[in-house]
């Protein structure tokens, strides 16, 4: 559904494209999100937790909130939850006693690398509506669009 604001064709367009870009996100996390949950027993953010800790190795809190694009007090509930589950431990950062690193467990490694796949599968079928030429195009826009934002 477009935009019903009247205002300068720049505006229309710009509240339109915003408007087709969220839904269309919102759309596939609708798909994506409740499959991690019922699969895999995890919200979004776990999952989101444990996979950057999965790429990149332990991280601090402040570093997995960049990477995740989520809140310090979101990261630090995510992060709660996973502890009491097993699938993370917090050490003190050795050069930093006031940073807390994050780092999988053997539980929570072997969750994410069971739950991995099976969330690719999902992105890569639900992205398959688009050509590669496409989706290599619409990472290009999503890359400048993001990087164009005010830090």
């Amino acid at each position: 559904m477009p935009t019903h604001f009247k205002g300068t064709a720049a505006e229309v367009l710009a509240l339109d494209t915003i408007i087709k870009l969220n839904r269309s996100v919102n759309a596939l996390q609708t798909h994506l999100v409740p499959a991690i949950q019922k699969d895999f027993g995890i919200t979004e953010s776990q999952f989101a937790v444990l996979e950057v800790l999965h790429h990149l190795g332990p991280l601090s809190q402040g570093q997995i909130c960049h990477k995740i694009l989520r809140s310090g007090s979101n990261v630090t509930t995510v992060v709660d939850n996973l502890e009491r589950d097993g699938l993370v431990r917090r050490d003190r950062d050795e050069a930093d006693r006031r940073v807390q690193i994050v780092t999988l467990t053997e539980q929570g490694r072997s969750l994410i690398v069971d739950a991995f796949p099976t969330h690719v599968a999902r992105v890569t079928t639900l992205m398959g509506v688009l050509s590669t030429v496409e989706q290599k195009e619409l990472s290009r826009i999503c890359r400048k669009l993001g990087r164009s934002v005010p830090q």
